[in-house]
């Protein structure tokens, strides 16, 4: 009888083999998720402009227009990021504007897409909510735009009375926030004196 056992052990032990070699594929996968969250945690603006594939218009306009270092640095702040569909809606007038001779223009209004500060879909609607209206923030590049609510969708105004929604999808980064727009807010004429 004592040589059934050590073969039933010995074949108990092989039976087991798989079992720990999938606790350890388990333990492996886990680690994995843990690091690619880590990661996500640890990426500035610049760096989750570059993974998101629906604004790469804007990340080129960014890069274009120089001001893609300030989105790696520890200040933070919230990019109404249009998508592709948005730049190629102003045709040659967009492609125009990445132009080294219309750099000025573009970095002005890209500074009307980038708000001072960490804002989320969530925390413009919990304003909303709070305000019972419309909630007016200031721009980098010193203008205005006014967020409203109907129902669901959230639009997002500037002073020439450009418009836009916020799509889903806003993505968050160590030194801020990308929300993607429907629309390039274009800036309006100035007022005449």
């Amino acid at each position: 009888m004592k040589h059934f056992t050590k073969p039933l052990l010995l074949l108990g032990a092989i039976a087991g083999l798989p079992l720990l070699s999938a606790c350890s594929d388990a333990s492996d996968t886990a680690e994995a998720d843990a690091a690619a969250t880590q990661q996500e945690a640890n990426r500035t603006v610049a760096a989750a402009l570059n993974d998101l594939p629906e604004t790469t218009s804007f990340n080129r306009a960014i890069s274009e227009s120089q001001l893609g270092s300030i989105f790696d640095g520890p200040a933070s702040y919230t990019l109404l990021a249009p998508n592709d569909a948005a730049f190629e809606a102003l045709g040659q007038e967009g492609e125009a504007l990445l132009t080294e001779e219309q750099r000025p223009v573009l970095v002005g209004l890209l500074r009307e897409h980038i708000l001072p500060g960490h804002l989320t879909p969530e925390s413009i609607t919990q304003a909303l909510d709070e305000q019972d209206g419309e909630v007016i923030m200031t721009t980098l590049g010193g203008g205005e735009v006014s967020f409203s609510r109907e129902g669901e969708t959230i639009t997002v105004t500037n002073n020439g009375g450009s418009t836009a929604q916020l799509t889903n999808g806003a993505t968050a980064a160590t030194n801020g926030v990308i929300i993607p727009l429907d629309a390039v807010l274009v800036p309006g004429q100035p007022p005449e004196d």
